[in-house]
């Protein structure tokens, strides 16, 4: 996450990652979280990465959201490892292949926290929830493997509230953000040590990665603007909105 310094009032940016098998319903969060709407028909082969202005608890936060597509799963991951300031590992109730298929990529995350970097907030999402009378996956198993990974555990829906929706991706900020603010304290602290003077942290400016397949499509929305951005939204991304 980089903060940005000088007169004007200073913006947070922060990077979601959204990781999971096909199907799990990985774009259908994305585009609820940006439109408050819910798809049920998109191309799943498509990746693409979002930018919305957002206020998370009175502060604004520039959230940019990489819906993923992983033709070959975690082991092709490495390009968004080191971009994203927390992930959001997806799988759907009614599936048990994509559970077990979310276990692989906490692995990855998991891997790649303890040797590359500090620890990134991880969630663990279960969605699909609306599906419950057919589900796979009790809520029990995914509070278990959220514990093992040391993550965070979360049930929703795509296609129920908004609110339910934009609280996941929100809480994803709030964990980034506290993971940002600790690393910055030890920097300063390490510095302080070494150097014996006061250092502030230096903004850092990532590089997006490129998206699997398709172009890289930014789309810039906020909640006034949604409904007007909706058609542009499923021109670009093949969305079926309703």
């Amino acid at each position: 996450m980089s903060v940005m310094f000088g007169k004007a009032k200073p913006c947070a940016e922060c990077n979601l990652v959204l990781l999971g098998v096909m199907g799990s319903g990985k774009s259908a969060l994305t585009v609820k979280f940006l439109t408050k709407r819910f798809i049920s028909e998109y191309d799943p082969y498509l990746e693409d990465i979002y930018s919305t202005d957002e206020v998370v608890d009175q502060q604004p936060v520039t959230v940019r959201v990489m819906d993923t597509w992983d033709q070959e799963g975690p082991v092709n991951c490495e390009r968004y490892l080191s971009w994203a300031d927390a992930f959001l590992v997806v799988y759907s109730i009614d599936d048990k292949e994509s559970f077990k298929g979310c276990q692989l990529y906490l692995q990855a995350l998991s891997l790649h926290n303890n040797t590359f970097r500090s620890q990134t907030p991880i969630l663990l999402v279960g969605n699909k929830l609306d599906m419950d009378r057919y589900r796979q996956v009790s809520q029990s198993d995914g509070e278990a493997l959220a514990a093992r990974f040391g993550c965070s555990f979360f049930e929703v829906s795509a296609c129920w509230d908004f609110q339910s929706v934009q609280h996941i991706f929100y809480e994803a900020v709030r964990r980034a953000k506290r993971g940002s603010e600790h690393s910055s304290l030890l920097n300063v602290s390490e510095d302080k040590a070494l150097l014996g003077v006061h250092s502030f942290p230096t903004p850092c400016y990532r590089e997006m990665p490129v998206p699997a397949t398709a172009k890289l499509v930014t789309v810039k929305t906020s909640r006034a603007q949604s409904k007007r951005r909706a058609a542009t939204l499923t021109l670009l991304k093949g969305f079926k909105i309703f």
